[in-house]
């Protein structure tokens, strides 16, 4: 799309009230319009744009606040996920973050292994070993905590691990409450099947996070884009219902990153480093991929954008996406 069109599909989509989905929003949804994260605003501005729920964190252990997290959910007809980190070096923090979700009327919590992007982050095997050792730790820890307070936390694959390391990860801690946040698009970038991505993670489901994504190839491998719902390759409908049969009761969280996109290496020494054991098949297999589905014309890049466009430009995303949620999916509040 061109930059005047997206212009003109964002004051389109500004102009029209919010309707209801069951959808909810991740944080990271307005990371341009710096949108409030802590769990009591974000609600709030969530449900004045049409969500059913939010990924959010809390801003404090208080046990006010607390009870005008859970009141305002309530009260908005709202499902709330609390978004926190692992636990360090000691699990204080991590069980008083759970202890605090709970009694904010959290349904479960959201979490990541690394923050970065493998082929970004790591640069020898060794350096990617130790930090598997490391999360290993940290996600026993974690599970202890868990099960004290039954509380289930999802992991979110993160471009870190690969589809064939993630599944035999969840299922060696042999616990109901530790489980999967599915992003249905972040194993791309590590040369994973979307489709069997979704599949071989829908039996650990605890939550999701639901996009659409568009690549184009460049010359050290591929782009890769979040676009609006509808807007992208990934086969939306059978990727739903197959996370839906296996765990009926997740909750769906849009995470509509308005960016420029990412570059993903996939034809450069580095990027293979730390995945010695996958071979020229993936590589193939995803550039087929990538050729299989070229935009129409470059994938969008907000550099041009003056700062309000990009704001605009950011909530119709949001908008287009939550109503392709309400309309072609069926992700309708009730």
């Amino acid at each position: 799309m061109t930059r005047r069109g997206f212009l003109a599909a964002a004051a389109s989509a500004a102009a029209a009230p919010p309707a209801r989905s069951a959808m909810g929003l991740s944080p990271d949804c307005f990371g341009i319009s710096r949108a409030p994260r802590e769990a009591f605003e974000y609600l709030q501005y969530g449900w004045e744009r049409g969500a059913g729920g939010v990924q959010a964190v809390l801003a404090s252990a208080d046990s006010g606040y607390l009870k005008r997290v859970r009141e305002r959910a309530n009260t908005l007809g709202m499902y709330l996920e609390i978004t926190t980190s692992l636990p360090g070096e000691d699990d204080a923090a991590f069980e008083a973050t759970v202890r605090a979700a709970k009694e904010a009327g959290a349904s479960c919590l959201r979490s990541v292994c690394l923050g970065g992007r493998r082929y970004e982050t790591f640069s020898t095997i060794e350096e990617w070993n130790a930090f598997t050792a490391q999360s290993r730790v940290r996600l026993a820890r974690a599970v202890r905590v868990l099960e004290k307070h039954q509380l289930p936390l999802g992991l979110e694959n993160h471009k870190d691990w690969t589809i064939e390391e993630m599944v035999p990860l969840l299922r060696s801690y042999s616990t109901e409450y530790l489980g999967a946040c599915i992003d249905w698009g972040n194993n791309i970038s590590l040369c994973d099947d979307p489709v069997a991505v979704a599949e071989a993670l829908a039996p650990f489901a605890v939550n999701s996070h639901i996009k659409d994504m568009a690549v184009e190839e460049y010359g050290d491998g591929f782009l890769l884009a979040e676009v609006p719902l509808g807007r992208g390759m990934l086969p939306l409908k059978p990727m739903l219902a197959s996370i839906r049969r296996q765990r009926p009761n997740v909750k769906f969280s849009l995470d509509m990153l308005t960016r420029n996109p990412l570059r993903v290496p996939c034809a450069t020494e580095k990027y293979w480093v730390t995945m010695p054991a996958r071979g020229g098949v993936y590589l193939a297999r995803t550039l087929s991929l990538v050729r299989a589905h070229r935009p129409g014309q470059r994938l969008p890049s907000i550099d041009a954008l003056a700062q309000e466009e990009r704001v605009r430009l950011e909530q119709a995303n949001v908008r287009q996406s939550l109503d392709f949620a309400r309309d072609e999916l069926g992700l309708r509040a009730v």
